[in-house]
């Protein structure tokens, strides 16, 4: 009993040796950080940031549905894919990624390109071009130009858009390439900076090379090609970039010149606004508006139709259909799988705070962090039906550099990747998105940044002392 009571006296005499001797370092590291400069101070506060880290975590789970087994429809076409545009989930794939001739579904990049540059200020809808014999000399679907006609290029675009126009799509690629060669190489170029991995464009048409003019053929021979999934990423590119794409591929038909006896018909048989033309309402479609049919003899029967309904948009991509009446019935198959089995959930709102994540750490700032959100939203593709089960993120901070003070308010702090899991949709679905500053934060004075190293270092100091016991 008496050794362990002298035991305890031991250990109680070395807990406090133990103390007065942290506390006399403590002493000393005080009086030596006062004599350090401010800019020390601050780099001190700087090193003692933590760095930034990544975590997982479950969102919360919300209402579930029962999953059943959906089939995809029979399809008589030698490639389809089916894609939500929001989300750029693929719903149904058919051969998908085997490049073949898109005929005029090719004409979607003049489109976009041309749009784009409108967009940019570089071109404006009522600016006038001069055709030239290159673009009058197109055969094919054409409005008849001859070389020196002047038309506005909203007249132009509308002939290409509508009516499939290969000489008023050669004068807009023209006018912003300065020669159909040069536009080419834009085209290509944007195929590459949308990820098309089969894309190769030859003219701005979609016609073959037998069918150009000698002196525009391509030095390489080489024709053009798309696959179906590449054609809907392009569609997804023009709903997203020009969202008023429908103000054009929406109308039923106009006159190009106030002469013309007849109007320039849409190819497109699948408009909603179809519904009361006799011809056309056997296959009019609720909520279509776009985008863009195709058809020579290599590339048979092509159609790239887009349709909204209850705030979801799907993009469908046929091709290689036997009769131009059979590209809108196949459609309609494919548009049919996606609205009667799918829909849109959101995850979280734009401008949103992360459950879980109120926060991010700053640097130097007078803050010592700041509250973040999404900078947009997150959609997921459900079963209908359904609510979104199974969602995880992952948030990874942006680097010291990028989180030192100042911070404007809406700056990028870091990122958050949802995954969503569903058993019957396959591939996940993963969707990135920024987290921003919720509001600025100043950069700290010398004064505040010297102090908050100096709490830092006891705070240390303290862990340090108790994990020792």
């Amino acid at each position: 009993m008496e050794r362990k009571l002298l035991t305890q006296k031991g250990k109680k005499s070395k807990r406090q040796l133990i103390k007065k001797s942290v506390a006399s370092l403590m002493l000393v590291n005080m009086l030596c950080m006062s004599t350090i400069i401010p800019t020390t101070a601050m780099a001190a506060a700087a090193t003692n940031s933590k760095a930034a880290d990544t975590k997982s975590t479950a969102a919360t789970d919300t209402k579930t549905g029962a999953v059943s087994n959906i089939k995809a429809p029979e399809l008589q076409v030698k490639s389809a894919v089916l894609m939500e545009a929001s989300t750029g989930k693929i719903l149904l794939s058919i051969n998908s990624d085997e490049a073949l001739p898109p005929a005029s579904m090719s004409k979607m990049m003049t489109e976009y390109l041309v749009s784009d540059y409108v967009k940019q200020g570089k071109l404006k809808w009522d600016d006038v071009v001069t055709v030239s014999e290159n673009a009058a000399a197109q055969i094919g679907s054409r409005v008849f130009l001859a070389a020196g006609d002047k038309h506005t290029v909203l007249d132009l675009y509308k002939a290409m858009a509508i009516g499939s126009a290969n000489d008023a799509s050669v004068a807009l690629a023209e006018q912003i390439g300065g020669t159909e060669k040069d536009f080419v190489k834009l085209m290509n170029a944007k195929a590459k900076e949308f990820g098309m991995k089969t894309a190769h464009f030859a003219n701005a048409t979609g016609l073959n090379i037998a069918d150009m003019p000698e002196a525009s053929r391509p030095d390489d021979g080489k024709e053009t090609i798309m696959s179906a999934m590449d054609t809907a990423i392009l569609a997804r590119h023009i709903v997203d970039d020009h969202p008023d794409f429908s103000d054009v591929t929406s109308i039923q038909s106009f006159k190009f010149r106030p002469t013309d006896k007849d109007p320039v018909v849409n190819w497109n048989w699948m408009l909603e606004s179809n519904s009361s033309i006799t011809n056309f309402k056997a296959y009019a479609y609720p909520g279509l508006d776009g985008l863009k049919t195709g058809h020579t003899a290599a590339a048979k029967q092509c159609f790239t139709g887009t349709a909204e309904r209850n705030g979801m948009r799907l993009i469908s991509v046929v091709m290689g259909a036997e009769t131009e009446a059979e590209r809108f019935k196949q459609t309609k198959k494919v548009l049919d799988y996606g609205f009667d089995n799918f829909e849109v959930k959101q995850i979280i709102g734009a401008k949103s705070a992360v459950s879980g994540l109120a926060t991010i750490p700053v640097v130097k700032g007078a803050a010592t962090e700041v509250p973040v959100v999404t900078d947009a939203a997150v959609n997921v593709v459900v079963p209908k039906g359904t609510e979104p089960k199974n969602v995880t993120y992952t948030v990874a901070q942006s680097d010291e550099a990028a989180r030192t003070a100042p911070i404007a308010a809406s700056k990028a702090l870091g990122t958050i990747t949802y995954t969503y899991k569903n058993d019957s949709i396959a591939q996940d679905q993963v969707t990135t998105v920024n987290l921003i500053a919720a509001e600025p934060v100043e950069k700290g004075s010398w004064l505040r940044l010297f102090f908050r190293s100096i709490g830092d270092l006891f705070g240390d100091l303290f862990d340090s002392v108790k994990n020792m016991f």
